[in-house]
């Protein structure tokens, strides 16, 4: 099976990058990226999540593309992005500060989305140089900061130490996950989505999940499981939105709150009803429109004109 498998037509279907290249990590990982749109435009940088890749970000790039220069890479190990023994926070931080570096100018800003395990790689990085140096905004998308495995609810079981080593042992199974058949989209959906996902984002999602090698699945779900980045969570000091599905059975709601009380610079929380994990694919003109907005207020111009002044902290339902 194709590592690089992804619907080929409509909103979901990856478009073709104005230029791809290679950044390398500190440990010599490379990296695969794309740039699409126009070179001058504002720039938006987009970390994917765990089991994910660049064609997860498709309905942004298309919607943003359009007057944004935005920048999306591949996780290592992920889609084009070769495999690494380095599986870790700290190769999650380094990863993201290397693209930084080699895909924009010195003290160039860009607002940064993170979905899941790419929310985690910003927070990763919150104190580093070269992120602090580019970070104009940042978008969390379904993501957490710690105890992942305990509050996950992949399992209907009662919240405690057998759904937890349970969660850990499903999350973490080296079992190919096989064809995309009927049978595996509904299990995706309902451990990955909102019950009222259309077929066409549940179709999209189970190509690019079911394209991750099982060994790299297994090693990125061995650092989930132990993951704290509570401490990079209050160094975050850019303005930071978070977006949540109500519905998220990965990162449910209370990690999105988490954020919120944590984050010394919030600038709004979304919470969308019936929305599950995968929220830029289920709530694609929601997210783009988040994006957009934080462009807006917070990235420079070409012309040195900062945006307009940051709103007041907020709390939003949709």
């Amino acid at each position: 099976m194709s590592r690089l498998a992804h619907v080929t037509g409509g909103p979901y279907a990856p478009p073709a990058p104005a230029r791809e290249l290679t950044a390398v990590s500190a440990d010599g990982a490379h990296l695969h990226v794309e740039v699409h749109g126009p070179e001058d435009a504002p720039p938006v940088v987009l970390a994917h999540g765990w089991t994910c890749s660049t064609a997860f970000w498709a309905a942004q790039i298309r919607e943003l593309a359009v007057d944004h220069r935005v920048i999306a890479y591949d996780q290592r190990g992920h889609g084009r992005s070769p495999a690494s023994s380095a599986c870790t926070t700290r190769a999650l931080a380094d990863d993201l500060e290397a693209v930084l570096a080699h895909t924009l100018a010195p003290g160039e800003q860009a607002v940064i989305a993170g979905h899941s395990m790419g929310g985690m790689s910003v927070m990763a990085a919150a104190v580093r140089p070269g992120f602090r140096e580019h970070a104009a905004a940042v978008l969390l998308c379904s993501t957490g900061s710690s105890r992942l495995v305990a509050e996950a609810r992949v399992l209907p079981l009662r919240a405690g130490t057998v759904r937890t080593r349970l969660t850990a042992q499903v999350l973490a199974s080296r079992a190919p996950l096989g064809p995309v058949t009927p049978a595996a989209r509904r299990i995706l959906k309902y451990a990955t989505m909102g019950p009222g996902s259309a077929p066409d984002m549940v179709e999209a999602c189970a190509r690019i999940v079911h394209a991750c090698p099982r060994a790299v699945r297994h090693a990125w779900a061995l650092v989930l499981a132990d993951l704290d980045l509570d401490a990079g969570v209050r160094e975050l000091s850019a303005p930071t939105a978070v977006i949540s599905g109500t519905s998220d059975r990965l990162t449910p709601p209370p990690h999105a709150r988490a954020l919120v009380a944590a984050l010394p610079n919030c600038v709004g929380l979304t919470e969308l009803p019936g929305m599950g994990h995968m929220t830029p694919v289920e709530a694609p003109e929601l997210v783009s429109k988040k994006i957009r907005e934080l462009v807006t207020t917070y990235v420079t111009d070409t012309h040195g004109r900062a945006g307009a002044e940051a709103p007041e902290r907020i709390k939003e339902g949709s």
